[in-house]
């Protein structure tokens, strides 16, 4: 169970870790920047969505 899962956030975008929440540093500079740009699509999605308890949102999956 996430950190995320344990406080009880409604909505859970995981990213590559604590370290790198928002960028993958092994990709390349291109592979980084599709990464990145499916992260804030996922994020978008997650918060047009309505949940009824905590929900894990990843790239083209959903986790209920």
């Amino acid at each position: 169970m996430t950190i995320a899962e344990q406080v009880g956030a409604p909505r859970i975008v995981p990213g590559r870790g604590i370290p790198y929440p928002s960028g993958d540093p092994s990709l390349p500079p291109a592979g980084e920047q599709q990464w990145r740009r499916q992260l804030v699509q996922c994020a978008l999605d997650a918060v047009t969505t309505a949940v009824e308890h905590p929900t894990i949102f990843e790239a083209g999956v959903v986790h209920a």
